[in-house]
C-alpha cells in the first residue's frame, strides 16, 4: 500500500507542477499582448477556441497512446498538459485584457477578494472584515493564495485571477491522477476532461469551490471503495493487498474531506452527507450479506468455509466494520478541519461576543425547485441524460455507478431538506449544488457514452467504421460544448471588464467608477492615522475599498457575509444611534463606549451638508433578500479638532485624531 499510495502522491505532485508551469506560461504569454476587451471584440473568443482545439488534440493523442500501449510516460505528460491547457485557455484568454477575475469585484466576488487581500497582508488567520475576530469562512484556498501573492510580490486583488485559474488547473490534473488509480487510464482521461469542462463552465466563478468540485466525483468513488468491501470486486483496478483492505481509500477519503473543510463549507457538508449515506448503506449491505448465502450486487456464492463463517458470525459485527471506517474518515477530516476552524471555535466557546449570522437566508427560484438537467433540451442535457440512464442500469453491477449515484441521490435529498428547512426560517443553500449535480452526471455521462457505444458496436456485429464514428461524435460534442463556455460565462466575463480595478482602470477603456479615487483615499488615510492598514478600522459603505486595501472594516457588506460573532445587527443599530447624536463630544463619548473596536476613520458619500452611508439589512424570506437603506450623519458631528475631514472626489474621509 505504501508503494501504491506513494506513487499516486508522486504523480499528483508532478502533475501539479506541470499544471502550474502550463498555467504560468500561458497567462504570462497572454498578458504580453494588448488584447481588445472581450465584451467589445471577438478576437479573444476566437483564440480561446483555438486553444481549446489544441487542448483537445493533446488529450486525444494521450488517449491514443494509451490505447496503443505505447510511450505511457509521454501519454501521462500529454494528458496533464492537455487538461491544464484547456483550463488556462478557456478562462485565461477571455480574461486576458483585464486584471480581474470572473465577476470582477462585484457582489460575492467582493468579499472573496477582500478575504484574499486580508490573507495576503498577513498569514495569520484573521476575519476578512472585522478586527480582533478569527475567520468564520474556511481560509484554506485564500491562505494559499495569499502566500502565492507574497511570493510573486502582487496585491491580493491582482493575484486573484492567475491564482484562481492556476488552482483549478492543478485540481483538474490531480483529479486525473486520482481517477487513473481507480479506473483504466484512457477512461480516466476522458472522464476528467468531461468533468473539468463542466466545472469551468458552471463552477469556476466560485474559484475557491471549483477545486473541490472537480475532485468530488473520483473522491466519492474512492469513498465507496473504502466503505463497501464485497467479496468480489470486478470494477476496480486495485486489489485488497494493494490497498491494505481498503484502508488506503479510507485515508484518501479523509484527506479529501479535510481539504474540502478548509476550502468550502457547503461542499464539505454535501460530501460528508454523501459519504455518511454510503457508510449506512455499506453497513446494511454487510449486515444483509452475513444473513444470506448470496451477497448483494451479483457476487458469487461463498465457499463452504465462508458459509460456515456466515452461519456463525454475528451480522451486527459485519455491519460495524464500515461504520468504524466512517469514523476514521471523520477523524482524519476533523483534524485537518481544525487547522482553519479552531480559532473560531475557541472564540465562539468563550462566549465573549454576541452571535448573529444569516448566511443561510437566501432562497432564489433555483432553491425552491428540484434541478433536472437531464430533462433540458441541450447538449449538456443529453449528456446528463446518458449519465442518468447509465447510473440506473449499472447501479447493481458497477462500483463507479454506485458511488456517483449515491452522490446524486444525496443532492436531491439535500435539496428537499433545504426546502423543508424554509418552514424553520432558513435554508441549506441547495441552489449552489447545481454545479455539483452537473459534474456528477457529467462523469456518469462519460462512462455511459463509452459503455453505450461499445454495446451498440457489439450489437451491430462490430462494423469497421463504427469506432471512427464514435470518436467523431465525441469530438464534435466536446468541442461544441467547450466553445460555448464563454457564452455561458458571458455575464461574469463582462463584469470583469466593466468593474474598475485596484489601479483605478476599467479594462474596456471606459471611464472608471468612483473606485478610481481609492488610491488617493488610501494615501490620505495612512498619512493621517500614521498606522499601518492592518491596524486601522474603517467605517464605510463602500466596502470594495477593503477588497483592494487590507484595512479592517467596522461593518461588513451584508449580514450574509458577516462573521456570526461580529453582531452585525448590533453594529448596524449602533451606527444609526451615532448618526442621531447632536454634538461632536457626544460622538466621541459614544465611540469610546462602543463594545467593539471603534472606527479610526469614516469614509462617507457627501449629500449637501450631510454625510451618508448606504447600509444593508436581511429581509429574508423575500427575494431579493437584502434591503438597502441610508444612514445620514450631519456635518456638524465632525466639526471638532478631534476629527480631520478631507474631501476626495465623491467621498469624504474623516479620521479620528487619537
Amino acid at each position: 500500500m505504501a508503494r501504491y499510495v506513494g506513487s499516486g502522491l508522486g504523480e499528483a505532485v508532478l502533475a501539479a507542477v506541470v499544471a502550474i508551469i502550463v498555467a504560468a506560461v500561458g497567462l504570462v504569454a497572454f498578458s504580453m499582448v494588448q488584447w481588445p476587451a472581450f465584451n467589445s471584440s471577438n478576437v479573444t473568443r476566437a483564440l480561446t477556441t483555438v486553444g481549446q482545439v489544441l487542448a483537445a488534440a493533446l488529450i486525444a493523442v494521450a488517449i491514443g497512446l494509451i490505447r496503443l500501449r505505447r510511450w505511457p510516460l509521454a501519454a501521462k505528460l500529454l494528458s496533464w498538459v492537455g487538461i491544464s491547457t484547456f483550463v488556462t485557455f478557456t478562462l485565461g484568454m477571455p480574461l486576458a485584457a483585464t486584471k480581474l477575475y470572473l465577476f470582477g469585484v462585484s457582489v460575492d466576488q467582493e468579499f472573496r477578494t477582500e478575504y484574499l487581500t486580508r490573507l495576503t497582508d498577513s498569514a495569520a488567520l484573521h476575519d476578512m472584515t472585522y478586527a480582533d475576530l478569527p475567520p468564520f469562512y474556511p481560509a484554506g484556498w485564500f491562505w494559499i493564495g495569499g502566500r502565492v501573492a507574497n511570493v510573486l510580490g502582487m496585491d491580493g486583488w491582482e493575484v486573484f485571477k492567475p491564482y484562481a485559474i492556476g488552482s483549478l488547473a492543478v485540481a483538474a490534473v490531480i483529479s486525473l491522477v486520482l481517477w487513473s488509480k481507480l479506473i483504466r487510464a484512457d477512461l480516466a482521461i476522458g472522464v476528467t476532461a468531461a468533468t473539468t469542462a463542466i466545472t469551468v463552465a458552471y463552477g469556476s466563478p466560485e474559484a475557491y469551490g471549483a477545486p473541490i468540485l472537480v475532485l468530488l466525483p473520483p473522491a466519492l468513488v474512492l469513498a465507496w471503495g473504502a466503505l463497501h468491501r464485497p467479496r468480489a470486486d470486478t470494477d476496480s483496478r486495485t486489489s485488497d493487498a494493494t490497498t491494505a483492505g481498503g484502508w488506503g481509500a479510507v485515508i484518501g477519503t479523509g484527506l479529501f474531506l479535510g481539504l474540502a473543510a478548509t476550502f468550502y463549507t457547503l461542499y464539505l457538508a454535501l460530501a460528508a452527507f454523501s459519504i455518511g449515506l454510503m457508510g449506512l448503506l455499506a453497513a446494511w449491505l454487510a449486515f444483509r450479506a452475513q444473513r444470506t448465502p448470496e451477497t448483494p450486487g451479483g457476487d458469487p456464492l461463498p465457499s463452504a468455509a465462508d458459509r460456515t463463517t456466515t452461519a456463525t458470525a454475528s451480522p451486527w459485527r459485519a455491519a460495524v466494520a464500515p461504520l468504524v471506517r466512517l469514523v476514521v474518515i471523520a477523524a482524519i477530516a476533523g483534524v485537518l478541519a481544525l487547522t482553519v476552524y479552531l480559532p473560531y471555535l475557541l472564540k465562539m466557546l468563550s462566549g465573549t461576543t454576541a452571535s448573529s449570522g444569516t448566511a443561510f437566508h437566501y432562497l432564489p427560484v433555483a432553491g425552491a425547485e428540484l434541478p433536472f438537467p437531464m430533462a433540458e433540451f441541450s447538449l449538456l442535457g443529453a449528456f446528463c441524460l446518458v449519465g442518468t440512464v447509465w447510473l440506473v442500469m449499472r447501479a447493481a453491477t458497477s462500483r463507479r455507478a454506485q458511488g456517483l449515484g449515491i452522490g446524486v441521490v444525496a443532492i436531491y435529498l439535500w435539496s428537499l431538506l433545504s426546502m423543508a428547512a424554509t418552514a424553520a426560517g432558513t435554508t441549506l443553500l441547495s441552489f449552489r449544488l447545481e454545479p455539483v449535480l452537473l459534474v456528477l452526471l457529467g462523469a456518469a455521462g462519460a462512462f455511459g457514452f463509452v459503455e453505450g457505444t461499445r454495446a451498440v458496436y457489439q450489437a451491430l456485429n462490430e462494423p469497421g467504421r463504427f469506432r471512427l464514428m464514435a470518436i467523431a461524435v465525441a469530438t464534435v460534442g466536446a468541442l461544441a460544448f467547450t466553445q460555448n463556455i464563454p457564452h455561458i460565462l458571458a455575464a461574469e466575463i463582462t463584469t470583469a471588464y466593466t468593474d474598475t480595478d485596484g489601479n483605478g482602470k476599467r479594462a474596456d477603456q471606459r471611464n472608471p467608477s468612483a473606485v478610481s479615487y481609492y488610491r488617493d483615499i488610501d494615501a490620505a488615510l495612512t498619512a493621517q492615522t500614521g498606522r499601518p492598514r492592518s491596524d486601522t478600522v474603517l467605517l464605510t459603505a463602500d466596502t470594495s475599498f477593503l477588497a483592494f486595501y487590507p484595512y479592517f472594516g467596522f461593518q461588513a457588506l451584508t449580514s450574509h457575509y458577516a462573521n456570526p460573532l461580529a453582531d452585525f445587527a448590533g453594529r448596524a443599530a449602533t451606527i444609526e444611534a451615532w448618526s442621531k447624536l447632536k454634538t461632536p463630544g457626544e460622538l466621541q463619548d459614544a465611540l469610546a463606549a462602543a463594545p467593539w473596536r471603534a472606527p479610526d476613520a469614516f469614509l462617507f458619500r457627501r449629500d449637501g451638508d450631510n454625510y451618508t452611508l448606504r447600509l444593508a439589512k436581511d429581509v429574508y424570506p423575500n427575494d431579493p433578500n437584502v434591503k438597502r437603506y441610508t444612514v445620514t450623519f450631519p456635518e456638524k458631528l465632525f466639526s471638532d479638532p478631534h476629527f480631520t475631514t478631507t474631501d476626495i472626489g465623491p467621498f469624504t474621509l474623516i479620521t479620528v485624531n487619537r
